[in-house]
Formats: structure tokens, sequence, C-alpha cells
């Protein structure tokens, strides 16, 4: 494992303070965790929308460096994670729907669980799309991308030309801990709201991961 920068060790404090008020809050003030600390518009889910943003805006400046120096897949691959990114962010906080208080059509009142302008929150046929693809095909993702990438990427060959190719970053074994350690932490919170929390480490660590990645030379000229 590699020693930890600055950085990291910044964002690793900023997570166990966050997940340690809530742990305490959710289990001593559960108004004050639910309507408060992990509210609609609070600083956890605007923070989790700044750093998907800002994880995206990395990515977009990396390709904007170097794509006369790299090949069409590496270019597919970089922007096709920040486009994720960016949409995860817009979706994070309805794409600004309530910060410019702007009205949602029928369509989405009519088929939005909340009645706004985002995807992850649509009903179809009665069935939440947030409980089947943005919570358990992202969470299949996650346990492929940071349990199982990282081991195949040290170990087979096909698998650490893909992700080079691709600009796949290739997580190190401490971002794959700290997410671990954020899961087992939810554990001791009794409010649903704590998936708040959960979705502010996921915009940490990513963050984290593009910064830093075990093959960081995708992100150089030569």
């Amino acid at each position: 494992m590699k020693t930890l920068t600055r950085t990291d060790k910044i964002a690793y404090i900023f997570l166990l303070l966050v997940f340690g008020f809530g742990i305490y809050y959710s289990n001593t003030n559960i108004q004050f965790f639910d309507e408060v600390y992990t509210k609609e518009d609070g600083f956890v889910e605007y923070g989790t929308a700044f750093l998907l943003c800002c994880s995206s805006i990395l990515l977009f400046y990396r390709f904007f460096k170097l794509q006369k120096y790299k090949k069409l897949l590496w270019k597919v691959g970089i922007v096709g994670i920040a486009v994720i990114f960016m949409f995860g962010a817009g979706e994070e906080i309805s794409w600004g729907q309530r910060i410019f208080h702007v009205e949602s059509s029928e369509y989405f009142i009519e088929n939005n669980a909340q009645g706004e302008t985002n995807l992850h929150n649509m009903v179809v046929d009665g069935k939440k799309i947030n409980k089947l693809i943005f919570s358990q095909l992202l969470t299949a993702v996650l346990i492929i991308y940071l349990l199982i990438t990282p081991f195949l990427y040290r170990k087979t060959g096909i698998i650490r030309t893909l992700a080079n190719t691709f600009a796949v970053p290739i997580v190190q074994w401490h971002h794959t801990i700290s997410f671990l350690l954020c899961t087992g932490l939810l554990l001791f919170m009794t409010s649903n709201r704590k998936w708040e929390l959960y979705e502010l480490a996921f915009g940490v660590i990513f963050f984290l991961i593009f910064l830093n990645p075990i093959n960081k030379h995708i992100y150089k000229s030569n």
C-alpha cells in the first residue's frame, strides 16, 4: 500500500468526523439527524454533488490537457467516466431545480416519487428506479470495481491493459478499506437518511481515486 498523501489524510479525517457525528446524532437525536444533519439541500447533499462535479471537472481537464497525446479509446474512456460523474452531480441536486425554484413538469410530478426533475426517483410500474438501478446495480458495480478489479489489475495482464487503454483509474487498497469502513459504520445508524452520508463518502473517495490511482501514469502524456 502506498503512503497516504496529505489530501488523503484530510479527506479521511473529514469522513471520520462526518460519520462520527452521524452515529452520535442518529442515536441521540433522530429528528436533528433527519431534518438538519442529513436533510434535503443540506451540506451533506450539496457536498456530495460538489465532489462528484469536482471529479468530473478533473477528468475533463485531463482530457483536454492530454487528448492530443492519447488514442481514441483513452479519450472515450475518460470522457465517459467524466460524463457519468457530471450526471451524478446533477441528479444529486435534481439539476438545480430546488436551488433555482423551477417547477417540475406534469410528467415528473406524476411519475417521480418526490415530484422532482430527476431520473433516480422515477417510478415505473410501481417500482422505483432508484432501488433497482441506483442501489442494486450500483452496489454490484462498486463491489466489482473496489474489490475485484484491483486484484485482477495486479495479477492479470489483459485487465491491466484494458484499464489503461480506456483510462480507468484503479483504486489503491486504502480506497477500498475506507469504503468498507464507511459501509460498516452505517450499521451504527438507525435512520434511513444514513444513505446520504454513504453518498458523501462515495463522492470523497472517488475524488481521491481519480486524484491518485495506482495507475496514475494513464494521466501522463507519454
